[in-house]
């Protein structure tokens, strides 16, 4: 591995009741972090970063994509994807951006489930223990609000300073009970309402 990874931490929920109701069948989420040192830590500012993306994410983003599908029967049953990357303290965000947006990361797993959407994600910066939030979206159509979910977690000694954690989120379903309909019908139902309001004016 071309990044130093101190440790692979992952989370798994199974969401079986919501409001009140029993779903129909358990949605489960994981999240798969890797703690890697930060490859630009102390070196101060760095204006060139392409080096390291170019000789570390592609391997990175393999072998992550790897761990989150050793938790599913296939890429296939992961309806909804993301991704994140916390930096720490002393680093930019833009360290945490170079490794989680290229596509030489995020092309493994969009391939690997045969995505059409972009993978959603945040990039912050925090102390050890900081709260990590791993937005998703269906992994076909960024409209289906069913699939706007996000799994949290944390890891009590990451990120270090030096420290980058970066984050793939799946889930083989969307939210247990949705009901909000998707942008789509939104869509649909304000041209009505508009063409109404013009018709009647």
């Amino acid at each position: 591995m071309h990044f130093e990874v101190r440790k692979v931490v992952t989370s798994i929920e199974e969401i079986r009741i919501e409001g009140g109701k029993s779903t129909s069948t358990p949605v489960k989420m994981v999240g798969v972090a890797y703690v890697i040192k930060n490859p630009w830590a102390g070196q101060g500012f760095v204006e060139n970063l392409r080096p390291k993306i170019t000789a570390g994410c592609s391997e990175l983003g393999e072998e992550m994509v790897a761990a989150m599908l050793s938790h599913f029967p296939s890429g296939d049953a992961i309806e909804a994807y993301g991704k994140a990357a916390v930096i720490g303290l002393n680093g930019e965000i833009e360290h945490a951006s170079a490794i989680i947006h290229t596509l030489r990361f995020g092309n493994h797993y969009r391939d690997a489930v045969n995505a059409k959407s972009f993978l959603s994600f945040t990039n912050k910066r925090g102390p050890a223990g900081t709260s990590i939030q791993i937005p998703m979206m269906h992994k076909d159509d960024a409209g289906f609000r069913s699939h706007y979910i996000t799994l949290e977690m944390h890891i009590e000694d990451a990120p270090s300073a030096d420290e980058i954690i970066v984050v793939l989120g799946g889930s083989d379903g969307g939210r247990a009970h949705p009901r909000i309909g998707n942008r789509y019908m939104d869509m649909e139902e304000i041209a009505a309402e508009k063409a109404t309001a013009e018709a009647q004016a």
